[in-house]
């Protein structure tokens, strides 16, 4: 090969991509639904705003605020009658408390847990693995109740509006579920900004249907439902509230408010989501969140008591929609508003069913990085979501929809028992973690935490004990058998990771005295002769062809054709009796025999020529696929399957096609311009520094060049060798190789850094070079 410096040599040339894969039609599916895939170096643009955080994250919190005061009257009605009313005020008061102790506590874990938070990274640094794995769970149902049950509450909206859907009821909840899984799947910032607007105007259209409603009661008054109404829950007689079923009802409905806080998890569980400075920006976020949502649960209880507002049978129409019909009244305007408020009402639903899709892929994402869910759920997708927790909440939500037929007080029986073991676990873990290290006003800290812990665990067992029979029990059975399985997954994982430990006697990859390789022949073709070229590139100590026998005349035919192929002159075949035709069993009597020496180590390449499609599957079998799984397991034996592709042969074209001429800046990305340069500034014409930045595609060679690209490789010399680095660098126009010298590596310098260097321009193997550059790094 012809040397740079060599007369009559190539000049050489920057880095240029040549050719890549032809995309399968699944990807350009995905493509077309998904749009163009993200850089994972803009990740962090995919950070929110304050704004979309409050619309994306907040929204399931505040949406409660449709339902919690509702759920209170559920449970109060039949046992108290019209009495009911008196007590649901009292009732928001107590779960007005307990939102404002909890908010505290979570701010506190915000402070502490700057990048992502939330009950199972508190419990996990405070209580151990167990003990997270307790609020994974917790987590992990609450979310996926969250999402059915914000589904359900926001088609009942519909329905409430429009009765005569009421028979589609399933059906609706699947296409909202299938909608609001295709609009994650884009992107945490397209979602963000899609329902930030919901949440606003359901907040704007309430506080306006309050406002109006403290107006008329100041002038006019506010007109009386009629409680009994036909279609309305059943309305029982006043009695005592000191005998033990009156305290029993009086926990049930407390518990179903209860429900109005779910969804404070979520900014926690969040944080890493915020624009820096992520934890200021959460904190703001999480306490307006509350304090809206303590105005609506308010106002909402505070009319629905004045109007004697009554839940239905059918849950249709909703406590809220009355409120807001009553308020507003049959007029024009009032009609025309009423219609707002629903809409509102349905798309906050909708919007608080999204922020699960933002929370759950998070926590299942923690739950498996650290060994006790699948690892597939910690991969980035497309958009550079966590797409296969959106596909796992999802399935798991539709099922939910369809065992309970989209029943929100159903559903309710499952919900805040879950994220009231998730605040218990977060309350008492930074309680504990405060009481440890006693830092700043760690006493104020320490009372806060722990009153919310212990409430929540208070609230816990009350929310056990009075839904046991309404669905709770299966929430208590099925959290046991998942904490288990998450924790057995754990130990499979660690005794993969052990068997693969790296030990001290293994620390060197010492060689093999003798290497042989074997060619499995099944016939005499380009594939085989093909595969005993790349057998020889292995430089094995002996080269043999081996064909097992299943039918005498077919290996008569392969023994003709192996000895007139001169391109094997120097491969001799061996031809072995496979009498029970079981071809994996023979492969492995070979290796075993071949390998009985203990300083012998064995290759076996097998030929595989690969058909696309049914057809292709149809017409022929996967042989060396089953021949290389049992030979895998044997010590010193390495089977290796050299694949051939029959269709490229067929179509005369390649899965490989050339670029176009702007294919180097669709798969590079885009480096940011160079800002004037921090390096000194140069008087006059110097010879031996490039001030002008040039674009990698038009250095040339034995010139200086100032150059500004994104690293896309990094490559240190092995250990034995003399310490060099070489850095790839990219822009629009094409890459070029940085070569230092005397050095493995550069602080700070990582793939995806945008680098910007300066030096001599010379060559290495045909490719342009710089050696030993000036350079800067930028993040």
């Amino acid at each position: 090969m012809a040397k740079s410096w060599t007369d009559g040599a190539p000049t050489p040339k920057a880095l240029q991509d040549h050719a890549h894969l032809r995309d399968p039609f699944s990807y350009r599916l995905k493509k077309f639904l998904l749009g163009n895939p993200l850089n994972r170096h803009t990740l962090s643009h995919q950070r929110l705003k304050k704004r979309y955080a409050l619309g994306i994250l907040s929204s399931d919190c505040i949406s409660s605020s449709a339902y919690g005061s509702e759920q209170i009257l559920v449970a109060l009605l039949p046992a108290f009658g019209l009495a009911a009313f008196t007590l649901l005020m009292p009732m928001t008061f107590v779960v007005l408390a307990i939102l404002t102790i909890i908010t505290l506590s979570y701010r506190n874990v915000i402070s502490v847990y700057t990048q992502f938070g939330g009950a199972y990274i508190v419990s996990r640094d405070n209580f151990g693995p167990v003990v997270a794995q307790i609020a994974a769970v917790a987590l992990i149902l609450d979310y996926i109740v969250t999402l059915a049950i914000q589904t359900a509450a926001g088609v009942a909206a519909i329905i409430s509006t429009f009765p005569e859907l009421a028979p589609w009821k399933i059906e609706m909840c699947f296409i909202v579920i299938a909608l609001l899984s295709y609009g994650n799947l884009r992107g945490v910032k397209e979602a963000g900004k899609a329902f930030a607007l919901p949440t606003y105007l359901f907040v704007f259209s309430m506080f306006t249907v309050f406002g109006i409603g403290i107006f008329r009661e100041l002038t006019t008054g506010l007109p009386q439902l009629d409680p009994r109404v036909p279609g309305a829950i059943e309305i029982g007689t006043e009695q005592g509230l000191l005998s033990a079923a009156a305290i029993f009802i009086l926990l049930r409905a407390f518990a179903n408010g209860g429900s109005s806080l779910t969804g404070l998890e979520a900014i926690a569980d969040g944080v890493g989501l915020f624009r820096s400075p992520e934890s200021v920006n959460a904190k703001k976020t999480l306490v307006m969140m509350s304090l809206i949502l303590g105005s609506l649960v308010l106002g909402v209880s505070y009319f629905a008591h004045r109007i004697l507002a009554v839940p239905y049978e059918d849950e249709t129409p909703t406590v809220i929609s009355q409120v807001a019909h009553t308020i507003l009244g049959d007029g024009a305007f009032g009609s025309a508003f009423f219609i707002v408020v629903q809409a509102s009402t349905m798309l906050i639903l909708f919007a608080g069913a999204n922020t699960t899709f933002s929370a759950f892929p998070i926590v299942v994402n923690y739950a498996a990085a650290d060994g006790y869910l699948p690892k597939w759920l910690t991969k980035r997708g497309h958009k550079l979501n966590f797409s296969n927790g959106i596909f796992v909440l999802s399935g798991a939500a539709l099922l939910l929809v369809i065992a309970t037929q989209g029943s929100v007080s159903y559903l309710v029986a499952f919900y805040a028992l879950g994220v009231f073991t998730a605040f218990t676990l977060s309350g008492l873990g930074m309680a504990k973690l405060n009481f440890a290290k006693r830092e700043g006003n760690w006493k104020f800290k320490f009372v806060i935490n722990g009153i919310a812990g212990t409430l929540s665990l208070v609230i816990v067992i009350i929310f056990g004990i009075v839904k046991f029979t309404e669905g709770a029990w299966v929430v208590l059975v099925v959290a046991p058998i998942l904490v288990f399985s998450f924790l057995r997954l754990r130990k499979r994982y660690d005794a993969e990771s052990n068997a693969l430990v790296i030990r001290k006697e293994q620390e060197r990859a010492l060689s093999i005295t003798r290497h042989d390789v074997t060619v499995l022949v099944d016939s005499v073709d380009l594939a085989t002769v093909g595969t005993v070229r790349y057998a020889r590139s292995l430089n094995p100590r002996s080269l043999h062809a081996v064909h097992f026998v299943l039918d005498d005349r077919r290996a008569e035919e392969i023994k003709k054709q192996w000895m007139s192929n001169h391109g094997v002159d120097d491969v001799p075949i061996e031809f072995i009796d496979c009498p029970d035709r079981r071809l994996p069993n023979a492969a492995v009597d070979y290796a075993i025999r071949a390998t009985q020496k203990p300083d012998v180590e064995l290759t076996l390449l097998l030929p595989r020529r690969a058909y696309r499609g049914f057809l292709g599957r149809l017409l022929h079998d996967q042989t060396a696929e089953e021949i290389a799984r049992p030979i895998s397991q044997l010590p010193r034996v390495v089977a290796t399957i050299v694949p051939f592709d029959i269709n490229k042969m067929i179509s005369g074209n390649h899965h490989a096609q050339h670029a176009p001429e702007v294919a180097a800046a669709e798969l590079k990305p885009e480096v940011p311009q160079r800002a004037q340069s921090n390096w000194s500034q140069a008087t006059g014409t110097i010879s031996h520094y490039e001030e002008k930045v040039t674009s990698i595609g038009k250095i040339s060679w034995r010139k200086r060049a100032h150059v500004t690209g994104r690293v896309t490789a990094i490559r240190p010399a092995a250990m034995d060798s003399a310490p060099t680095l070489e850095v790839e660098i990219w822009d629009e126009t094409g890459g070029v190789t940085l070569q230092f010298l005397g050095r493995r590596e550069i602080a700070g310098l990582e793939v995806g850094s945008v680098m910007i260097a300066e030096g001599m321009v010379g060559e290495q193997n045909g490719a342009l070079t710089i050696l030993n550059p000036s350079y800067e790094i930028r993040v």
